[in-house]
């Protein structure tokens, strides 16, 4: 079924997309009607109904596939009643009807251009901007329209596709052009007025392709974001690597064509006397400085082209342009591939294929660049990059053989390649990329804490900063997990092997036998979780104003009145003050605080008090029942479990021992999920016991606008 789906979309798309760019070829091109006389123009308009049925077929085909799976009902793909219901009742089939009934439209306008004698420009203009209604509707329902930013990526794919059927579209017309002359003589004027329409759209051709490219750029960087690995280990990312390596061939192809062969064409027809066509006026194509550089630059070299007669550029241009329609017709193939998978940002890579990952990080950033041997390889890997440039630049003013020249530079570029990557290789995992199914929560940190101090801490340490009781008899010092950015220059997939496997050579054991996944996922979070601790050492009481960078731990409550919730539920709508206390100690400022609570609601901040111990958690009862902060009651060890491990300052690091814990800790959280400041009354003298400076720091809060998407609930 899903090979049917991708057909039906494949199939609408191409005859859409050739419907589009054609009529946009004749409207642009035929500025002199004795274009419209010609031959292929006729043939080229009988396909227009055609093409018009196959985008309806191709939509039927659409909602029939789409109906079976959004429903989970095979056999609901060939019931009528159900395609009614998904049309009626969802917004996919509300943008399915709108698109059936734009090609509906033009069906009309492509049998009335069909049955139209007198043909003239605004027949074709109208045909292409009725052609390009499914498309931009299209557009709603592609992962652009999917996107939380869809205001802005949805127009962006609409003039991506939009500006690859105004160039796919006019192959046809450009095929049935190159063969439509049999000898020039019996063609004459006909066949002038065809190159010049050649001429006069490839003044728009180059614009039309970089728009093409930079949309698409745009478009991969959202759907890809930071997740390139997934490009060769998923569906979506080897459709667009496919994808890419044939718009790359297709752009060598025309640059081919265009440069050497259609010049051929065009010397066919010096021989005619063009004295009637009066090119020089309504004809002319214009002399802007524009389209001189784009004459200019697709004459380089034409006249050194003397490979035969200008008969054998005609063959050879009718050859590629032939292989250049039928890849532009597997790239939109692939194009469809793309629309109908998970995007690479959300793919699931539960089994990494290869031994090795390139990585920044983990390689150079991690001390590899202090190899002397790394450096060599580096070195020479610039330098042959550099001489792969130098010589194909130097061929070009040399006039090498072009085929002398393509090899000579492929060679050095390859090399260059093979000396630099390996350079940014590390060792990966069948479960490296794997996605973390337990989420970075205050329940799983907690929970990895313990799994941590039962099996880790030996070696690790009690605070991870590798300085354990048995790690002076290991051959090689267990890691620093604390003070050292492992957890940036490694994936969380990398840990959860480790955790199960060991690390060989290093003295580190495997722990499959005696920590199920879910307890690997959460020792991982909690590794992430002290990693983001110590860098949580940059906090103070004061926002950095504009600065949104550390996503704390999420977490559930249920308060002494009754309250339940999640931290996330606060996103959007309040900022978030968690204040850790403990009995009696925190009582004064608890009070200072219920005092403020109408000035600190009236600021959108919500106020949290979360008990620091068992006796705080049992005494504060009674306050509890007459303030009206909201005391957590359920789900407060969890919490203060996670919190801890953020209570370092830059002056007071805490990296001895078993650590310390304050008696007193409050954290700012924004209304977008971000921890933005931190006090602690013991460490950082009077901060917000001074509540004008509280307040400050909330009005430069709520004066900010979202400036990150919301913290991911997974680590990676």
């Amino acid at each position: 079924m899903e090979i049917v789906a991708i057909l039906a979309r494949w199939s609408q798309l191409v005859a859409n997309l050739v419907l589009l760019g054609s009529c946009l070829y004749l409207a642009i091109a035929g500025t002199r009607r004795e274009l419209f006389d010609n031959a292929w123009v006729i043939r080229l308009e009988k396909l227009f109904p055609v093409l018009t049925a196959i985008v309806l077929v191709g939509l039927i085909g659409v909602l029939a596939t789409t109906t079976g799976k959004a429903t989970g009902i095979e056999s609901n793909t060939w019931k009528l009643d159900a395609w009614i219901e998904i049309v009626r009742h969802t917004n996919m089939g509300h943008m399915w009807a709108l698109r059936a009934i734009s090609a509906l439209f033009l069906m009309a306008v492509s049998v009335f251009i069909y049955m139209k004698r007198e043909r003239a420009r605004w027949h074709y203009v109208m045909g292409a901007c009725i052609a390009s209604l499914p498309l931009v509707a299209s557009a709603m329902v592609s992962h652009a329209g999917a996107d939380e930013n869809f205001m802005v990526y949805v127009p962006i794919y609409a003039i991506h596709i939009l500006m690859a059927g105004a160039w796919f579209g006019a192959l046809p017309a450009f095929l049935l052009i190159v063969f439509d002359r049999h000898n020039c003589d019996a063609k004459g004027i006909q066949l002038v007025l065809n190159v010049d329409s050649l001429k006069r759209f490839s003044v728009i051709a180059l614009p039309i392709m970089v728009a093409i490219v930079l949309t698409g750029l745009i478009l991969t960087d959202r759907m890809v974001e930071e997740d390139y690995h997934a490009l060769v280990a998923s569906t979506y990312g080897w459709a667009l690597v496919m994808k890419i390596a044939l718009l790359i061939a297709i752009l060598f192809i025309a640059y081919q064509a265009r440069s050497k062969w259609l010049p051929s064409f065009e010397r066919v027809c010096d021989s005619i006397d063009r004295s009637s066509l009066d090119l020089n006026k309504e004809g002319e194509i214009s002399q802007s400085f524009f389209s001189k550089w784009v004459h200019k630059t697709t004459q380089i070299g034409n006249y050194g082209y003397v490979e035969g007669t200008s008969d054998s550029g005609v063959v050879r241009l009718r050859k590629w342009v032939r292989v250049e329609f039928v890849l532009a017709l597997l790239l939109v193939l692939f194009a469809t591939i793309l629309s109908n998978s998970v995007p690479a940002k959300h793919a699931m890579v539960e089994n990494w294929p290869y031994p090795f990952r390139f990585t920044i990080d983990g390689s150079i950033g991690a001390g590899a660049w202090n190899d002397p041997t790394v450096q060599f390889f580096l070195g020479l890997g610039v330098v042959l990059l550099v001489a792969a440039f130098g010589l194909f630049w130097l061929g070009k003013k040399k006039d090498w053989n072009f085929r002398k020249r393509a090899l000579i530079t492929s060679v050095l570029v390859v090399s260059g390649i093979a000396a630099i990557l390996p350079q940014f290789a590390v060792v990966a995992y069948p479960e490296t990329y794997r996605n973390t199914p337990v989420p970075f929560d205050a329940i799983s940190i907690s929970n990895g804490s313990v799994h941590f101090s039962e099996f880790c801490t030996s070696c690790h340490g009690p605070q991870g900063k590798g300085n354990g009781i048995l790690a002076k008899t290991l051959s090689m010092p267990p890691a620093d997990l604390l003070t050292e950015p492992h957890t940036a220059r490694h994936t969380a997939g990398d840990f959860f092997h480790w955790l199960g496997y060991g690390i060989e050579n290093t003295g580190m054991p495997g722990f499959i036998n005696s920590l199920s996944e879910e307890d690997r996922w959460d020792t991982v979070n909690y590794i992430h979780a002290m990693s983001r601790g110590y860098q949580a050492r940059l906090l103070g009481p004061a926002v950095i104003p504009d600065k949104p960078s550390m996503g704390p731990p999420v977490f559930q409550f249920t308060a002494y009145d009754g309250t339940t919730g999640t931290l996330k539920d606060f996103r959007q709508t309040a900022n978030v003050l968690l204040v850790f206390f403990s009995w009696p100690n925190s009582l004064d400022r608890l009070k200072e605080l219920s005092e403020s609570y109408e000035k600190l609601r009236s600021l959108k901040t919500v106020v949290l008090a979360v008990p620091l111990d068992g006796y705080s958690e049992a005494a504060v009862a009674g306050f509890a029942a007459d303030t009206p902060l909201e005391v957590v009651r359920d789900g407060w060890f969890e919490v203060k479990n996670s919190y801890i491990l953020y209570r370092r300052t830059l002056k007071y690091p805490d990296i001895l021992g078993s650590g310390n814990i304050p008696d007193h800790m409050e954290f700012l959280v924004d209304r977008f999920g971000y921890l933005r400041a931190r006090w602690i009354p013991s460490l950082d003298q009077s901060g917000w016991s001074d509540l004008n400076l509280l307040t400050s720091q909330l009005l430069q809060l709520n004066q900010e606008k979202e400036i990150l998407p919301p913290p991911r609930d997974h680590v990676h």
